[in-house]
């Protein structure tokens, strides 16, 4: 008998024992009856019809070691990317001002790193003294931390750490080789020892198969502690990257692939990340009914492009979205529906 959202156990309660093949059921829903229960459980623990707008900025660019196959910054390929030096600090707060006076209320700063070194997560740590002393949330991602670089960062005024995990455990080896995914887990347990929010998600589109995106969403749900944000990307393809001209994802499954994250992750920010600029209003309007609540704001993602903001604004008014205030925390919703319980079922 196929599972509708009528006949399926629920699923609203904070969970991190999630099987892979609980998920693959959850993928295999009526694509309706999915978004159904999604939106469903998106209200019961979020304000309704409110979007997180966060802008993101390179403030190192190029050169970077690794061999991530999707990314125009390895310096392993060829995309016409050049090397830049780290920003200097006046020029970081001139684009921290320019984002909040857009509506951006969390500002990412991304740096080219396998590992930042000492005398630059110096120069981050003010940087972030500085964005936070503007009122915005702040957050970095600069590769693999240690312990005491989580906390120093920390330490600075730093809220949230991002670090992907990009795809599942069994296919990552075919899309990295200069870091190991027991790597990535490691950086996210130090920043989440430090204090530090978290930020993770993965990448749709690399080639990878439907049990590949369900057992990435496995083990981000999984996790001790869910991740505050969780970023679901597709695949920009840049010339010069081995993943150039990979076969895309249809449409559905991206959708299905948020509607999923939202189900496992209820109290979490799903981001509709990269990838926006090939994507209709109307297919970004389906992730908004599927539980994204979060969006990269600005013409710009560290190298790649992005909606502009004008028409982000345009698109948000169609929708009769709003910009999610400053400093807004899950479960906000009028009503006060606890985090750890599952709300009565309709």
């Amino acid at each position: 008998m196929t599972r509708t959202a009528q006949n399926l156990d629920p699923v609203s309660a904070i969970r991190h024992d999630w099987t892979l093949e609980e998920v693959e059921r959850l993928f295999a829903l009526p694509f309706i009856d999915l978004l159904l229960e999604a939106q469903r459980v998106h209200r019961a623990h979020h304000r309704a019809n409110t979007v997180q707008m966060s802008t993101l900025l390179s403030i190192k660019t190029g050169a970077c070691p690794e061999d991530c196959a999707y990314c125009p910054q390895s310096v392993h390929y060829d995309t016409g990317i050049g090397r830049e030096a780290l920003m200097d600090l006046q020029s970081v707060r001139e684009c921290a001002l320019s984002a909040q006076a857009a509506g951006a209320t969390r500002f990412c700063m991304g740096a080219a790193y396998r590992s930042p070194k000492p005398k630059d997560l110096r120069a981050i740590c003010a940087m972030v003294r500085e964005v936070s002393a503007l009122g915005l949330e702040t957050c970095a991602t600069l590769g693999m931390l240690t312990a005491d670089q989580a906390r120093e960062l920390k330490d600075s005024g730093l809220d949230y750490y991002n670090h992907n995990l990009d795809t599942s455990e069994e296919f990552y080896g075919a899309i990295i080789t200069t870091r190991t995914y027991r790597d990535r887990l490691d950086t996210l347990e130090a920043v989440r020892a430090a204090g530090l929010k978290v930020c993770c998600g993965g990448i749709l589109g690399m080639g990878e198969s439907a049990r590949d995106r369900a057992q990435l969403l496995v083990t981000l749900a999984n996790l001790p502690q869910h991740p505050e944000s969780v970023p679901i990307n597709e695949l920009v393809q840049v010339a010069g990257t081995p993943l150039h001209g990979a076969e895309g994802v249809d449409p559905f499954d991206f959708v299905r692939a948020i509607a999923v994250a939202r189900l496992l992750m209820p109290r979490a920010h799903v981001r509709l990340s990269a990838g926006r600029t090939a994507m209709s209003d109307e297919m970004q309007a389906l992730c908004f009914l599927a539980g994204a609540n979060s969006i990269f704001y600005g013409e710009k993602l560290l190298t790649t492009g992005n909606p502009d903001t004008e028409h982000d604004r345009k698109l948000l008014a169609r929708l009769g979205l709003e910009p999610e205030s400053p400093g807004a925390s899950a479960g906000a919703r009028p009503g006060g529906l606890s985090h750890e319980t599952a709300p009565a079922r309709p």
